[in-house]
């Protein structure tokens, strides 16, 4: 036996995160019965649906990296007619982005429809860590290094840096390309990493997830992930 939101984040379907609204927003239904609990549980003979269509169960599970271009949204489906990541990837799997990536944002995304992959990469206690590039408008002085080693307070709670270094400085233009490495997953939180020190970011580009790197992808190319990438965050289950 096994929760409901689970087995259908294992079929593809969607997020369990997603799952779990579906489920509260009466939208599933198990053998012909609408079950709107969280805690229930199913069995490998039961018959789920979502909005009528019949979850296939045991799926293949198929695990991609892109690298997201500029103005692409991170999301299945948009209605507003905008480019979504997952038309990038050539496949008949119904896959879904892990985490979000800003709409101007550019970089490392990971799509899959392996829930419980998924759940592994974006649950706080793993601290998974990723790894930016931003280019900003100014040159970093050591009272900000200080600020970052001691840990920066954003939207009440303190964000802690796990790495920070100066890749490039340009003093003519007045701009530099920082490159930062933290364990959270927050809504903005490199923009207001910067935005707490008086910078602007120009430009944001995330390289690293966990073991997982950007690597030479161009912008809109992607790869499947090795066995070994994989098997890395699997450990952490």
């Amino acid at each position: 036996m096994e929760r409901l939101q689970k087995v259908i984040a294992n079929s593809g379907y969607t997020s369990r995160r997603k799952a779990e609204e579906l489920i509260i927003n009466n939208h599933v239904k198990v053998n012909d019965e609408i079950i709107n609990t969280l805690g229930y549980k199913v069995n490998k003979d039961d018959l789920i649906s979502i909005d009528g269509n019949i979850i296939e169960k045991n799926l293949k599970k198929e695990y991609y990296v892109i690298n997201k271009p500029r103005e692409v949204l991170c999301s299945v489906s948009d209605d507003k007619n905008r480019k979504c990541i997952t038309n990038y990837i050539k496949t008949d799997t119904r896959l879904y982005p892990v985490g979000r990536l800003d709409y101007d944002t550019i970089g490392l995304v990971i799509l899959t429809n392996d829930g419980d992959f998924a759940n592994i990469l974006m649950h706080p206690k793993n601290k998974i860590l990723k790894t930016y590039v931003a280019k900003i408008n100014g040159i970093l002085k050591e009272e900000d290094f200080a600020q970052m080693r001691k840990g920066i307070l954003i939207d009440n709670r303190k964000l802690i840096i796990d790495h920070v270094k100066v890749k490039k400085i340009d003093k003519n233009k007045n701009t530099s390309l920082v490159e930062v490495t933290i364990h959270e997953g927050r809504n903005h939180i490199i923009k207001k990493l910067f935005a707490s020190l008086h910078y602007d970011v120009l430009k944001l580009t995330r390289i690293k997830l966990g073991n997982i790197s950007l690597g030479t992808l161009q912008s809109g190319e992607y790869r499947p992930l090795t066995k070994n990438e994989i098997n890395e965050f699997l450990i952490k289950k």
